[in-house]
């Protein structure tokens, strides 16, 4: 969730295109979601085979629609900023407050976790088009949501968009596979969130002698 810049030069992989049909876009997916799962074991030096085979699909059937691993990884990285901003969406429209939106939004990060291929995750450091408007998006999202977050006084003034991505690239690492992890993100994600409430303001303090 860690925002990046690309080159101004850079070619996005997944120009425009026809909308896929329901089969080949099913397909699509099951391949995306076996290469997430084989880099997360294997890590991103995995041979193509390995990953077709995951998806249970022939290898040619893989480069035919990803040429390069390169491509592979970008069109991983489109798919996980998707998933993020349509997190960050349904927080920044639902008619809770603000911090009890952004809590579901952190919610949604830890559940999908595994999923989630961006920069801070081994995923491409400089980013094609298509994922760096999908990060941009993201970021005004939330940015809105800490407005709304100001104005109904659940959010501290000086809190950032940049602030809840970091915390979010924090919270979708997995460094243990087991419930004691789980329990330990939500644990940190309350702490988080009680950091975030408005500061106590000086002159409220100003009245004990």
């Amino acid at each position: 969730m860690q925002r990046s810049t690309a080159a101004p030069d850079t070619v996005d992989p997944t120009p425009p295109s026809r909308p896929l049909r329901r089969d080949a876009a099913e397909n699509q997916e099951r391949v995306l979601a076996a290469a997430t799962a084989v880099f997360g074991r294997e890590g991103r030096e995995v041979s193509m085979a390995a990953i077709a085979a995951e998806a249970g699909v022939g290898v040619g059937t893989l480069y035919r629609r990803y040429p390069t691993r390169e491509s592979l990884l970008e069109a991983l990285t489109q798919r996980s900023f998707e998933m993020v901003l349509a997190a960050a969406e349904r927080a920044a429209t639902s008619a809770a407050t603000a911090i009890a939106a952004l809590e579901g939004f952190y919610d949604d990060t830890i559940a999908h976790r595994s999923e989630l291929v961006l920069p801070l995750h081994g995923g491409p450091q400089e980013l094609a088009g298509v994922s760096r408007r999908l990060q941009q998006k993201i970021h005004d999202t939330l940015a809105e949501l800490l407005t709304r977050g100001r104005r109904e006084h659940t959010i501290r003034d000086d809190a950032t968009a940049e602030d809840i991505i970091a915390f979010g690239a924090l919270l979708a690492h997995t460094l243990a596979p087991d419930e004691w992890w789980v329990r330990s993100l939500h644990r940190q994600k309350q702490i988080y969130l009680a950091g975030l409430a408005p500061r106590p303001t000086a002159l409220a303090g100003s009245h004990v002698q």
